[in-house]
């Protein structure tokens, strides 16, 4: 390996897609059990490397110099190897620095919280001093000379002002994780959580949902790949890169989802546009019945729609957690709120739209079973739809003209 990155889980990480994008090398992840940290630090069988969760610490002792802020964060996630000798850095702290910055974050003078005391929030930490933040509160999960814990912090800290997660809680595949109660935190205007898979977590959809600014870890990412790509080659890269990446991540790894009602279409859309789009499709209907084994109508009359409604959690669980696919929901989806909370995370959220005159009756869908039925299920379910959709979508005429709609309210609503 000569360019790469070190961890101890890497399955998931974008750092090989970023730093390829900014440079012309073969960038190789290489997860890293903890015993074997020390024998691949003393080969030095690299050139450059960064460093990820859980070793930004423990490879410090390994390192022949450190540079003065790598020093003073604490933390090192870049290392050199400069003629058989290790020389480490910190680009966390610049990362961090321009996500606050470009995302108009001001924590001059405010109280902050820090959830989570690893290599990563020890940078973040550098960054707040360096902004002039007036407290920063570290809290972990136990209580410590340098952290208070959770509770504590809801009962003396609730009027902070900022939050900022370095935890993983709330990380692919562990989607229903959220590091903190954000309804005791009324006085928070800004909540940072430097997860960036899934681009959105439960923690932020939480911070948007109370109105506050809510930004996650991927323009952090490339901001700090930026810099270390610099130290790697002694080079120097436009700032404007950063940006130019994030939007190229964002189409890349934002999911389409189409939601609406029972044949509206969604199926036949989305399969033309991942086409389009070049990403995967996934029929959410067509992944239940091959988990169940049987027509949904079937499931339906043996087991009831409550168990039906379980088993489409799951599914949507399952696929709203991967990146660069369209996906075709069941007509009922938004019945679940946690459905909605799981496609938000990665998706952007279409409404496909169809006269109720041109929508099937019967043909095994087990709640179209009338005219009246549809209408009743319609008037139920449209303030559903239009709360959880970004967009509508038309499809009265034909299947490429709504093709074509949906192609421009992706990319309108990543601009």
């Amino acid at each position: 390996m000569q360019y790469g990155l070190i961890g101890e889980k890497l399955g998931h990480s974008f750092s090989k897609i970023i730093h390829e994008k900014l440079a012309d090398y073969t960038y190789d992840l290489h997860p890293l059990p903890k015993q074997e940290l020390a024998s691949f630090l003393e080969k030095k069988e690299f050139r450059a490397i960064n460093v990820t969760i859980p070793y930004k610490i423990d490879v410090m002792p390994y390192l022949y110099e450190i540079d003065q802020r790598a020093q003073a964060v604490g933390s090192v996630n870049t290392i050199v190897n400069r003629n058989g000798n290790l020389y480490g850095y910190n680009t966390d702290f610049g990362g961090f620095l321009y996500l606050l910055k470009h995302n108009n974050i001001d924590v001059k003078n405010k109280k902050v919280l820090v959830l989570g005391k690893g290599g990563a929030s020890k940078a973040i930490i550098a960054v707040l001093h360096y902004l002039q933040a007036k407290q920063i509160i570290t809290v972990y999960y136990k209580q410590s000379n340098d952290a208070i814990t959770y509770e504590q912090c809801q009962k003396l800290h609730n009027d902070a002002d900022v939050i900022i997660n370095t935890t993983p809680v709330g990380m692919y595949p562990n989607l229903d994780g959220c590091p903190i109660d954000l309804e005791h935190y009324t006085n928070c205007n800004a909540v940072v959580d430097i997860i960036y898979n899934p681009i959105k977590t439960k923690l932020l959809l939480e911070a948007q949902k109370h109105n506050m600014i809510a930004v996650g870890g991927l323009e952090m990412l490339i901001a700090q790949a930026k810099y270390a790509v610099e130290i790697f080659l002694n080079t120097s890269i436009p700032e404007y890169k950063i940006d130019d990446i994030y939007k190229e991540m964002l189409f890349e790894k934002k999911n389409v989802v189409l939601i609406g009602m029972p044949s509206s279409g969604k199926t036949t859309i989305g399969a033309e546009l991942a086409k389009l789009l070049h990403k995967d499709f996934v029929d959410i209907d067509a992944q239940i019945v091959s988990k169940i084994g049987m027509p949904i109508s079937n499931y339906f009359e043996q087991y009831g729609e409550n168990a039906f409604r379980e088993i489409e959690t799951e599914v949507t669980k399952e696929f709203a957690g991967k990146n660069n696919i369209v996906i075709s929901t069941g007509g009922g989806c938004i019945k679940k709120p946690e459905n909605m909370l799981y496609l938000s995370m990665n998706g952007v959220i279409l409404l496909v739209e169809r006269d109720l005159s041109k929508l099937i009756v019967g043909e095994g869908r087990p709640l179209s079973s009338s005219i009246n039925a549809i209408e009743k299920m319609y008037q139920e379910r449209f303030p559903l739809y239009m709360r959880y959709s970004q967009k509508s979508i038309q499809n009265n005429t034909t299947t490429e003209y709504a093709v074509k709609q949906a192609q421009i309210a992706y990319i309108e609503l990543l601009q």
